[in-house]
């Protein structure tokens, strides 16, 4: 059955992707990004011009501009069936050698926009006691790496946002699904998209060269990796079509896509559930 879906950040990389891939298999795709007659005139254009593809302006760190995306698409499809939050930035950098400034962008634009957007399509979603959220998190979403803890810390809140929700939203149909990619290699990873990063130049100075080394063999790994697994972004917009897809009740919390990982991501969701569900045996809660 076709699905109305909202897919924010669909001027590049897993968005755009998912995008294509949807509209592809039937559905019909609501591409939300920035800039629609600006900077992204030229994909918005360009995805605009395919078959169940209808393009929406969306900033996603501005309370008005997601509200008005959100309202029309209501007003203009009647619904919205799938939330797919994938606009995110990167960065990298010492944790001391961050501004207070660059830690509250990346926040901004990685976790206070899935809130945004969560507060604008709940009430339709709810009135409706249907609807599906998917968010992009990372396969690190369970732990942290150095030289990119804040943008682990943003994950991490998405991480809880979607686990804690769940519970709150089981009464009104409502499922929330994390995926979790490993490293592909989208605009986000190769550079021609701007990160968020540590801009503190006299702290990165101090901590000297050893750390310098130190973030240079980190990338090396990811990347050295990312090529050797030959990971491709189309698995990611696959997988947001296989959930979509998914019948209602079947859908699990967490969606590991990481080839890198070799399993091991699955194992540590697996773990982790085990061991919450005695956690929360002990405190005697019991979910409903």
């Amino acid at each position: 059955m076709s699905k109305t879906v909202l897919i924010t950040g669909t001027s590049t990389g897993f968005g755009k992707l998912s995008a294509l891939t949807l509209a592809q298999a039937g559905h019909t795709v609501i591409a939300a990004m920035r800039g629609t007659t600006g900077k992204n005139a030229a994909v918005a254009q360009e995805l605009a011009a395919l078959p169940n593809i209808h393009v929406v302006e969306m900033d996603i760190t501005s309370d008005t501009s997601v509200q008005n995306a959100i309202q029309q698409t209501l007003a203009q499809h009647g619904k919205i069936d799938v939330l797919v939050n994938n606009a995110a930035v990167t960065g990298y950098g010492l944790l001391e050698a961050y501004s207070l400034n660059q830690v509250r962008e990346m926040l901004d634009v990685n976790l206070f926009s899935v809130l945004r957007t969560y507060q604008a399509v709940l009430p339709s979603m709810r009135e409706k006691k249907n609807g599906l959220i998917i968010n992009i998190t990372s396969g690190a979403s369970g732990f942290t790496m150095p030289f990119m803890i804040p943008y682990f810390i943003s994950k991490f809140g998405i991480e809880t946002i979607t686990e804690g929700i769940q519970e709150e939203l089981k009464a009104f149909g409502i499922e929330n699904v994390s995926l979790q990619p490993g490293v592909y290699p989208t605009e986000m990873n190769n550079g021609s998209k701007t990160g968020v990063n540590a801009d503190r130049e006299d702290i990165i100075a101090a901590y000297g060269e050893s750390s310098a080394q130190a973030f240079q063999a980190l990338g090396t790994a990811l990347f050295g990796k990312m090529a050797a697994f030959k990971m491709d972004p189309q698995v990611i917009a696959d997988g947001i079509l296989k959930l979509v897809n998914m019948e209602k009740g079947t859908r699990p919390l967490r969606f590991p896509l990481d080839a890198i990982a070799q399993g091991t991501d699955q194992e540590f969701i697996d773990s982790r559930a085990a061991i919450k569900k005695r956690w929360l045996a002990a405190y005697g809660y019991q979910p409903s």
